[in-house]
């Protein structure tokens, strides 16, 4: 079922700022006036509007709240496990609340063991009316970031890790990638300075297109970690598909008819 289910089902659109939050156990809708909360954690009803993790007994019964102030939702951390949220960014019950933008929000809070519990919230805009329709609309493809031939084949070879789907995966240096890139290609003169001064100008570009991952610093937090960002770059690539596994095998062949030619 599409979310929120108010939406899919027809039934007459919510007014803009109304928060659908939804969990395995249920869902629940409220309207944006100041002061509405709404509560969720293990407990369930009436102690919280919206039972999470209700066999985990690292959630606490009453996990967090979303209140409604300032023509926002609020979200807080009054549970003892974080809370995660989208890119990574952590709550814990001395963190402020935070403010839930219009649209899907989906966050995480940290159970027993490898658990993570899902709580859904949706915010209304003022277009959210034309949700209704979507079930048979056509699936909107993801976002395919720009590289010319060089740079693709450059990241492939930094990324292998993260195209065989490794856990915690790291790139290679940029010595093991120049090593490897002149073995297949070496009539292009790979050095560490040549890769490292072409994956800046990756960086820099797609950081001007909305990239979902920082890809440079403030000039005030000193010398950037390019490890940390290369990181972020190619978790971005290989999350939007476009850097895949079967690119490995763009490289694995160069390599191969390279061998045969010898």
């Amino acid at each position: 079922m599409s979310f929120p289910d108010t939406l899919a089902r027809g039934v007459s659109p919510s007014p803009a700022g109304t928060l659908h939050a939804r969990s395995v156990t249920g869902g629940v809708r409220a309207a944006p006036r100041p002061g509405a909360t709404v509560k969720f954690g293990r407990a369930g009803k009436p102690e919280v509007d919206l039972g999470v993790g209700e066999d985990d007994l690292h959630v606490s019964r009453r996990h967090g709240e979303l209140t409604y102030r300032r023509r926002q939702w609020w979200l807080r951390n009054i549970g003892q496990q974080l809370v995660r949220l989208p890119r990574g960014r952590l709550m814990h019950t001395t963190t402020d609340p935070i403010p839930l933008a219009t649209g899907y929000t989906p966050l995480f809070v940290k159970g027993s063991g490898y658990r993570e519990h899902l709580v859904e919230l949706y915010v209304t805009g003022d277009d959210d009316e034309g949700l209704i329709p979507r079930r048979r609309a056509e699936t909107l493809p993801p976002k395919i970031w720009p590289l010319d031939e060089m740079e693709r084949i450059l990241l492939i070879v930094l990324g292998r890790r993260y195209l065989l789907y490794e856990e915690n995966p790291r790139p290679l240096t940029y010595r093991q990638a120049a090593e490897y890139l002149t073995s297949i290609r070496p009539e292009e003169n790979w050095t560490e300075r040549k890769i490292e001064a072409r994956v800046e100008t990756v960086r820099r570009t797609l950081n001007k297109m909305a990239f979902p991952y920082p890809l440079t610093h403030d000039m005030g937090m000193g010398r950037p970690s390019d490890n940390s960002l290369l990181h972020n770059l190619l978790r971005g690539l290989v999350d939007s598909t476009t850097l895949v596994p079967p690119d490995l095998e763009r490289v694995e062949d160069e390599r191969v008819e390279d061998d045969r030619h010898d």
